[in-house]
């Protein structure tokens, strides 16, 4: 049996966490204690979070990659996100590493995407390093905390080995790390040395020839795309003459036009790269998530890498709206198709698929949320599209009977709520399995269809006055559980061209919820609001005040419209229902009917 190595110079591990743990605080500190940025250099907060959206929101959508070097080791750290639906990218990530920080807020404690990312750790094979986080905070309950750590490792089955993990507790904000959180410390050393002394360096076959596994893509506009990755075995150096095995098996030869490395957060040019290093290999656009490069002297592929599979999709089509091509750059179904199949290749986790009509894509992905992220990014680089409602994919099983995606909703909210809570969630099909009441706030788990989900945060985040905290984790798939109505109102649907006006809407008020203000330009088949009652109702507001010569007290009073909530990308697709679109360009969000005309829509509606 074939012995293996290992490089001593080099630990790569991964941080992984619930959505806002504390991840990217976290590396920003490592970052200024490692000597990355020299002293009196300005840097920003979240310098991982370079994407706009993440910024904006405050969370980690794409896996970064980057490296500190600590007494002459080098350790490549990728920050991972927290949320389900990027569960891909966490996957992705985990087949660099050797090893992972797992961060656990200590007042939220282990929360579902702590699970998630958790679960994907173990199953791997890696060794955790637990980090309890923010324990400055007034409501820190750490010793609580690292029991449901503990009580979680023996849930997700760990090895003796894997519960036997170091606990360090973390002021991450302050670059604080401690081993007990009596301990006095100013700095992070007692996190850098436990990664050095915990974290196994890599291990490679020394008599193997080169290999390396396509993890991430990138993209320069110099070289072209990126292939990432760790060196499996052998090394590389920037004349080599390589092969890429792809999915067919077959090599097919590529010429190195670059080699990099991370130092720090930014890439730098290499001449030689090591067995268990991280490598960034560009000379070919072919390059997939997969793909193995190697020596063309011996072609042998690795394992390729497998991620869950879709639970949601959604249809993406061109807009056919009056106001078409106004405000976007790229309007048409080839440049959409483009830019959506550019995305499945950077994104293993989502596929594009085509549909009966020659305009129209479906796309399946993880979740809403990655959706929403995915039509967001595709509006700011300047596209102009229509997208329908997020809807779950189901399957047959193995009787023939329908099965669809379940989800575990864990549920945090007072007391008071826990009644409205059930309520909806037992109307939607959910299954209250556990509940546990502390201190006046109520923990709830419940089994529920990924399509009960759909839409409903906003209203549970009403129904709770904004209280409550709701996450969930994909289960696995059942027996369809029966339907349940999705929406139960209509819409307030536009019946002509022009522009609204305050006369027409403030009569439009008592009619339902608005969603546009004076002076908004509509169109035949626009949703202007949602309708109190469950018909759809067409409306005229565009309907100027009758001018007249009689004239009394409080006649001529000016029309003041109630403010209304703005419409976000979210909010409408949670609003619309399936023979409704969402319009979508780089300076609006409208909601539409499919079907433009009244009197069309009339014909084609389904019969009673």
């Amino acid at each position: 049996m074939k012995q293996k190595a290992e490089n001593s110079k080099i630990r790569n591990i991964a941080i992984i966490a619930h959505v806002d743990h504390g991840k990217t605080t976290l590396v920003d500190a490592m970052f200024k204690q490692s000597g990355v940025f020299r002293q009196g250099k300005e840097m920003d907060d979240r310098v991982m979070d370079s994407m706009d959206l993440e910024r904006e929101r405050g969370i980690t959508i794409s896996a970064k990659n980057c490296s500190v070097v600590l007494n002459g080791i080098k350790i490549n750290i990728l920050d991972t996100p927290g949320h389900a639906d990027f569960g891909a990218e966490v996957e992705r990530a985990l087949s660099m590493v050797d090893g992972a920080i797992l961060l656990v807020d200590a007042s939220e404690g282990p929360l579902p995407q702590t699970r998630f990312v958790l679960k994907k750790a173990l199953q791997a094979g890696l060794r955790i390093i637990v980090v309890i986080n923010k324990i400055d905070r007034s409501d820190a309950r750490t010793e609580e905390v690292l029991d449901e750590i503990y009580d979680l490792f023996i849930d997700l089955d760990a090895t003796d080995e894997q519960i036997d993990f170091p606990v360090l507790y973390a002021i991450g904000r302050d670059g604080i790390a401690k081993h007990e959180p009596e301990d006095e410390s100013s700095d992070l050393a007692p996190l850098f040395k436990t990664i050095l002394t915990k974290i196994p360096p890599p291990s490679f076959y020394p008599d193997e020839p080169f290999q390396m596994l396509v993890s991430d893509l990138g993209h320069s506009d110099y070289t072209g795309r990126l292939a990432i990755g760790k060196i499996a075995n052998g090394k590389v150096s920037s004349r080599d003459e390589l092969v890429l095995i792809g999915k067919d098996g077959k090599p097919s030869r590529i010429k190195v036009s670059s080699l990099q490395t991370y130092e720090g957060p930014s890439l730098c040019q290499a001449t030689l790269v090591e067995a268990g290093d991280i490598a960034v290999v560009s000379g070919t656009d072919t390059f997939m998530i997969g793909d193995t490069i190697c020596t063309r002297d011996f072609p042998k592929a690795l394992p390729r890498i497998t991620v869950d599979e879709p639970t949601v999709s959604m249809l993406f089509t061109i807009s056919d709206s009056p106001f078409s091509g106004l405000e976007g750059k790229y309007v048409q179904s080839s440049r959409i198709r483009e830019r959506l199949e550019k995305e499945t290749l950077a994104n293993v986790a989502i596929s594009v698929k085509d549909t009966a009509e020659r305009d129209s894509f479906v796309v399946q992905g993880r979740g809403e949320f990655q959706m929403a992220i995915l039509v967001e990014t595709m509006r700011r680089e300047g596209f102009e599209l229509c997208v329908g409602r997020p809807e779950v994919i189901y399957r047959q099983g193995e009787n023939g009977e329908r099965t669809e995606p379940i989800e575990k909703l864990y549920v945090d909210c007072d007391e008071a709520f826990t009644g409205v809570v059930t309520e909806k969630l037992s109307m939607k099909k959910g299954r209250l399995i556990n509940l546990v009441n502390k201190r006046g706030r109520v923990n709830m788990i419940f089994s529920i269809p990924s399509r009960s989900l759909i839409g409903y945060r906003d209203e549970f985040l009403t129904d709770t006055k904004g209280t409550g905290i709701m996450n969930s984790i994909f289960a696995g798939y059942e027996p369809y559980r029966g339907d349940f109505p999705t929406r139960r109102t209509g819409s307030l649907i536009s019946d002509r061209k022009g522009k609204a006006v305050p006369y027409a809407l403030y009569n439009l008020e008592p009619r339902g919820r608005l969603m546009i203000t004076p002076g908004t330009p509509v169109y035949e088949g626009m949703i202007i609001g949602e309708h109190s009652k469950d018909n759809d109702l067409d409306v005229n507001p565009c309907k100027e005040k009758k001018l007249t010569n009689m004239r009394a007290s409080g006649k001529d009073e000016s029309t003041i419209c109630s403010p209304i909530k703005p419409l976000t990308l979210e909010r409408a697709l949670n609003f619309v229902n399936a023979d409704e679109l969402v319009e979508v360009t780089p300076m609006s969000i409208r909601v539409r009917k499919r079907i433009l005309s009244k009197q069309k829509r009339y014909i084609n509606r389904p019969s009673k």
